[in-house]
């Protein structure tokens, strides 16, 4: 492991996006004060790589094709604690944020927060810092002042209606954006988020891995053009793709949702 009164800082990335991975590659080779000590687009050789050697901070993000950043994440907190461990995800749901913390992240940037400047934020963690993204920490507030579901919800439709900061486009702006189109599946997970299910509960119900539901649900993100499963419930609604569906209790059996 490095140490203050070193220079560089030894960095790991996990990104299975070739693009962004290139990206915080180039960030992290671009900043003297940082270097690149491995990059990995799934979990299964991050995880073979973490057994026989150590990093100063990982960069990481939690849908891998292979299974959930988490899986390493708690790995290495156990293993090698002193390496610091960013979360750098399009998952901004309370459920990943906080999964992610109790796994022991010390900072969680959305990869749509276009102010962070990823070679000064892990440089500013190894100096104690815990960098998260706005909408992020607005999640862990919310975590922190329970809310009754009606406030809860009140609060989810404002936000989801406030003007964003500017950020690079969607390509889905505007009345003339492209209509949405979702698998039978995509739509089942959909409708289960609307109900308010967990992602365990879920994976219980569909027969399948939450690791499984996770990516559903990142390409159903993607699809809406969203951060979290209120705002993806409400641009659901706002695009009709709920409009057959009146959500019941979560109690309601689940075969209630198959067509």
């Amino acid at each position: 492991m490095n140490t203050v009164g070193n220079s560089v800082w030894r960095v790991v990335v996990v990104e299975d996006n070739h693009q962004h991975r290139e990206f915080l590659e180039s960030c992290v080779q671009a900043h003297p004060g940082l270097s690149l000590a491995g990059a990995f687009s799934t979990l299964a050789p991050a995880r073979a790589w973490f057994q026989a050697n150590d990093a100063d901070l990982l960069l990481i993000d939690l849908g891998l094709p292979d299974g959930s950043g988490l899986t390493l994440m708690r790995e290495v907190h156990a293993r090698w604690p002193a390496c610091d461990m960013l979360v750098v995800s399009m998952f901004g749901d309370e459920e990943n944020v906080v999964a992610s913390i109790e796994a022991g992240a010390v900072g969680y940037v959305h990869k749509d927060d276009d102010a962070a400047d990823i070679a000064q934020t892990l440089l500013a963690v190894k100096q104690g810092a815990s960098p998260i993204s706005p909408m992020i920490a607005r999640h862990l507030l919310r975590r922190m002042q329970p809310l009754s579901r009606g406030q809860a919800a009140s609060l989810d439709e404002v936000a989801s209606q406030a003007t964003p900061l500017p950020t690079k486009g969607t390509g889905q702006e505007g009345d003339d954006a492209a209509p949405v189109t979702l698998s039978r599946r995509e739509q089942e997970v959909l409708e289960f988020i609307a109900r308010g299910f967990s992602y365990a509960e879920i994976a219980r119900q569909q027969g399948i891995t939450v690791h499984t539901v996770q990516t559903y649900i990142k390409k159903l993100y993607g699809k809406l053009a969203v951060h979290s499963r209120s705002e993806a419930v409400f641009e659901a609604h706002r695009l009709g793709l709920l409009d057959t569906f009146s959500a019941p209790a979560k109690s309601d059996s689940p075969s209630s949702i198959k067509r």
